[in-house]
């Protein structure tokens, strides 16, 4: 499997948070590879508070989180819809575990991971009947001081949840990646013909394991590329261009799309 990717998709104004947090992708366990992307461990301790904001990837996350004043918690945070902010004062850390888009339901299959869509729920809320203890003590994740301890307590986490192999959720990590890797895929139609599967078939295998449609997947995987492609131009973005490439009838639909998910248009976001 591929090593944590380096990008910043999705993250709004990454260059200001790396200035005032530590953030750091890690590789879990070899077991855990083909349903995860990666982990990902953020500290900060920072002298007044700062908002951090992402447009969330098509993938479910388990957080373990330390914030000051607050006892450390557990939840598992379905894909989110809509932005995210996240408020960040004091000393905190946050070890977060990132699964690939379908990859979830080996570790909770009793229901469809649309069941967790836009909802943030305890660990046990998620895992109950899964005949695993997931009573996870926070504090084993977040309080080792050592990184690789860390790391090393969320594989272990997670191989006792005893994922077993799914054929159904191989078939829609696969769809998920194409959709993600092949930028000309600009319509569900065109990706079902691509995984041999109806139109019909690849959306209730979605709904399933993946928690999204495969609209919706498209669509974000379009703003990701507008946000990444302002975030690292060195001369201005040619938006009607972008526009064609990712498949916008024009320039005016990316234009709407950017500013229902993050709130400014496009333009003045790289401004």
């Amino acid at each position: 499997m591929a090593a944590p990717r380096r990008d910043t998709r999705g993250i709004i104004d990454a260059p200001e948070l790396f200035a005032r947090v530590r953030f750091r992708r890690r590789e879990p366990a070899e077991p855990l590879r083909p349903y995860l992307e990666h982990y990902w461990l953020i500290d900060w301790d920072l002298s007044e508070p700062y908002a951090s904001h992402v447009v969330p990837h098509p993938s479910v996350n388990v957080v373990f989180q330390r914030f000051a004043g607050r006892p450390d918690f557990a939840e598992v945070a379905g894909i989110g819809l809509e932005l995210f902010t996240q408020k960040l004062e004091g000393a905190g850390r946050v070890c977060g575990v990132q699964f690939r888009a379908g990859g979830f339901r080996p570790f909770a299959p009793g229901r469809p991971v649309s069941r967790w869509t836009g909802h943030r729920l305890p660990l046990t809320d998620v895992f109950q009947g899964t005949g695993t203890d997931t009573r996870a003590d926070p504090a084993s994740v977040l309080g080792p001081e050592e990184e690789d301890a860390r790391v090393a307590a969320l594989d272990a986490f997670l191989l006792g949840l005893r994922p077993q192999p799914d054929p159904y959720a191989e078939s829609a990590m696969a769809a998920a990646h194409r959709i993600r890797e092949d930028r000309t895929l600009r319509r569900v139609s065109e990706v079902a013909r691509a995984e041999g599967l109806s139109v019909r078939s690849l959306q209730r295998l979605f709904a399933g394991y993946v928690g999204v449609s495969p609209k919706w997947v498209i669509l974000r995987h379009r703003i990701h590329e507008a946000l990444e492609r302002s975030a690292t131009a060195t001369t201005g973005v040619d938006w009607a261009g972008l526009a064609a490439e990712l498949g916008y009838s024009d320039q005016a639909h990316l234009v709407r799309d950017f500013t229902a998910t993050i709130g400014v248009p496009p333009t003045a976001y790289a401004r």
